[in-house]
């Protein structure tokens, strides 16, 4: 996609606690004047009251006073911010292993993510459980950030060694490419201006890079979704015979004249027409909220599920998905839940634990307890209705769900529908 109009690019910060990640944030908004005058005296006198000589750039996304007080990262602080090629939404997201389903949640609705990694420290198992999250997530796009390259001496040699590791460790997990920038959150070399220090890079700064990734746009071959949120009845002398179903395209792409099938009854109709927001459309992609009209009168409520007549949904009330989870409500087999899949909720029961991901040897193991906190799991589900499903790695969108306490409402667990998963030996 060309950059020379002002899309709009979401990215997020990960890393381990300490590696930079509010301060490479706040650097990035500092050099690209994005900070009111204000909020920059706000900074600068918090952090002489600290004994700082410096303003403390992470102050800008710290908005917790827990945050502030304990100078870790501990929500996810959302900044909006443009540049004259692109606009911007950015997330810095918890480092501490407590805080993982935060980085989780800020990680979902991300094009780009960006790994930080102190040069002295190298990878660590954090890294490793952020990596393993961003796989499971599918994320497509990721930045290594090589920060505090002051404190190496600017070393070409070790900045090539946490290249390598990482490029290892991202060949394990099935992620293709990655782009490595050694920087200097603190100082700002390679962050937004290029550094003096580091001569024998010759690569592009973090913004550079963030100003130039294509944006992954709607890809009209894949099969087309649509989950209706409502149906538009009128019922009123002006439009007295108008039905639409209105929602948004999670996947592929619509025409006047395509044959559809309502899922799961499997019933098939034809589209007649597209009305969107200014009015009637040849064609709906990704991501566009828009109302469908059909050719035939069929009954249609809120949950079901509109796919293309050639490559429809598999309908199942069977599953089996990689969890994160998301709640102090630990998971386990037999426990009763909602199941929030699109636009439909239904009772479900957890089956089995299948098992849990162990993040030193990148792979689940068998495991029989019940799964806490922050663990990454893999499970059985059983519906109490079958269910248009299609696999995270195909369709993400209609391939996640949520699974929800069913007396607070609270979320458990995040999931990402999977095939069978070969486990290593009970241990």
């Amino acid at each position: 996609m060309s950059t020379d109009t002002r899309d709009l690019l979401r990215f997020t910060t990960v890393g381990s606690v300490d590696d930079g990640k509010s301060t490479l944030v706040g650097r990035i908004l500092h050099d690209t004047k994005s900070i009111l005058v204000d909020t920059m005296a706000a900074v600068e006198s918090v952090s002489k009251a600290r004994g700082l000589t410096q303003a403390d750039l992470a102050l800008l996304t710290d908005g917790l006073r827990s945050e502030r007080e304990q100078g870790i990262t501990i929500d996810v602080a959302y900044r909006y911010f443009s540049t004259a090629k692109r606009s911007f939404i950015l997330n810095d997201t918890p480092g501490h292993v407590q805080y993982t389903r935060n980085m989780v949640t800020g990680a979902s609705n991300a094009d780009v993510a960006v790994i930080l990694i102190d040069a002295r420290q190298g990878i660590l198992e954090q890294t490793q459980r952020h990596l393993t999250i961003l796989s499971l997530l599918g994320m497509k796009r990721i930045l290594l950030a090589v920060n505090k390259m002051d404190l190496v001496d600017y070393s070409e040699l070790r900045f090539l060694e946490i290249e390598k590791a990482f490029k290892d460790l991202s060949e394990a997990l099935g992620i293709a490419e990655f782009t490595a920038i050694p920087v200097c959150a603190l100082i700002g070399d390679n962050v937004v201006f290029e550094s003096n220090s580091m001569a024998w890079y010759k690569g592009p700064t973090i913004l550079d890079y963030l100003e130039s990734v294509p944006v992954l746009t709607a890809d009209r071959t894949e099969p087309f979704r649509f989950p209706v949120q409502y149906v538009i009845r009128p019922r009123d002398d002006k439009f007295h015979d108008y039905r639409a179903y209105a929602g948004k395209v999670a996947h592929g792409t619509v025409k006047v004249g395509d044959q559809v099938i309502v899922q799961p009854d499997g019933r098939k109709s034809t589209v007649v027409a597209i009305d969107g927001l200014s009015g009637p459309l040849e064609e709906a992609v990704t991501s566009q909220s828009v109302a469908l009209r059909l050719s035939d009168d069929i009954d249609i409520s809120r949950g079901a599920l509109i796919s293309g007549i050639t490559n429809p949904a598999t309908v199942s009330d069977l599953l089996i998905a990689n969890v994160s989870i998301l709640s102090d409500h630990a998971l386990d087999a037999g426990d009763r839940v909602y199941f929030q899949h699109g636009t439909k909720v239904v009772l479900a029961i957890v089956e089995s634990i299948i098992g849990k991901y162990d993040l030193n040897s990148l792979t689940p193991i068998s495991f029989n307890e019940e799964l806490q906190l922050n663990d990454l799991g893999v499970v059985k589900i059983r519906l109490s209705q079958e269910l248009p499903l299609d696999r995270f790695s195909d369709l993400p969108k209609t391939g996640s769900f949520l699974l929800v306490n069913q007396f607070n409402g609270a979320t458990i667990a995040a999931g990402m529908i999977t095939t069978d998963i070969e486990l290593e030996p009970s241990i």
